[in-house]
């Protein structure tokens, strides 16, 4: 990271008294991206142990849900003891497509891992959370952070790992393909001429391009869910399943689409987030931070 930005979070972390708060812009100090702001909220809890979370709200590629599939994710993750990182990534609304939001969470996890000694955070305990087209974002860095660099057109040379070392896809975007598709968000990710990009569309079908090392998942999704259509969850699982990934597939009766992780309803029924928090305990995200 360069020296202005290193030097805005370390003031805005000597700052903080109970809990460090702080936003960045993700793009600062890159030359090719200098008339880009993108920022990301960062909470630091004071009962940190080290693991981060990535959080992509949802929104169909078009607009970003950051209360309720943001924020509020943010504090029960804070509540773990993980820090936060409400990733306001690039959407259609502003006039961005694909590869953007896709260059946005690249660069999220870059600048974690490359300012654990800033951060104080384990490099090795990088979570990606995302819901509808956000669950698409983060499944899609699980599957390519290793394969695809959109940081190197930027001018960005790094030798850190730019997946995640979990993804958690809620209620997820899948497919391009016609027949499941979300089509607002197929057609926000891809612009309007995206029937005629048969190729990019069948690169970002999460269920056709999963790698035989995908990381740790954790799929979340509702039988009644009535913007993306369940089966989109359906095809991912069972192409996890051939992969012999190591995987839940959480599935719920009813609950629909868009609940994130406030306390209503289906959060009071199902309390998903302790089965989530409690897979991600069992695979060692929570341990104590070490030195």
């Amino acid at each position: 990271m360069k020296k202005a930005l290193a030097l805005l979070i370390l003031a805005c972390i000597f700052k903080a008294s109970a809990k460090d708060k702080f936003v960045i812009n993700i793009w600062d100090d890159v030359p090719a991206m200098k008339h880009e702001r993108v920022i990301c909220e960062v909470t630091i809890p004071d009962n940190f142990n080290g693991s981060s979370v990535v959080i992509c709200p949802g929104g169909s590629y078009h607009h970003l849900g950051i209360v309720t599939e943001g924020r509020s994710t943010a504090k029960c993750f804070n509540e773990k003891g993980t820090a936060s990182f409400v990733l306001w990534y690039r959407v259609a609304k502003n006039n961005w497509h694909y590869p953007a939001m896709m260059q946005d969470i690249q660069r999220m996890i870059q600048l974690i891992r490359e300012n654990s000694s800033i951060w104080k955070t384990d490099s090795k305990r990088v979570a990606a959370i995302g819901f509808s087209a956000g669950g698409h974002l983060v499944c899609w860095a699980g599957e390519n952070g290793n394969r695809i660099n959109l940081l190197e057109p930027l001018g960005i040379k790094t030798e850190v790992s730019l997946r995640p070392d979990f993804s958690i896809p809620v209620y997820p975007v899948v497919t391009m393909d016609a027949d499941i598709g979300h089509e607002w968000s197929r057609k926000s990710l891809l612009n309007s001429d995206y029937n005629k990009q048969s190729e990019l569309r069948e690169a970002l079908c999460l269920e056709k391009n999963v790698p035989d090392d995908m990381v740790p998942t954790y799929l979340v999704a509702c039988e009644d869910d009535p913007v993306v259509i369940y089966e989109n969850s359906v095809r991912l699982s069972k192409a996890l399943e051939e992969k012999n990934a190591d995987f839940v597939f959480k599935t719920y009766p009813w609950g629909g689409h868009g609940f994130g992780m406030t306390n209503g309803k289906f959060m009071k029924t199902f309390r998903w987030n302790k089965d989530l928090f409690s897979w991600l305990e069992e695979r060692g995200f929570f341990s104590p931070l070490t030195e």
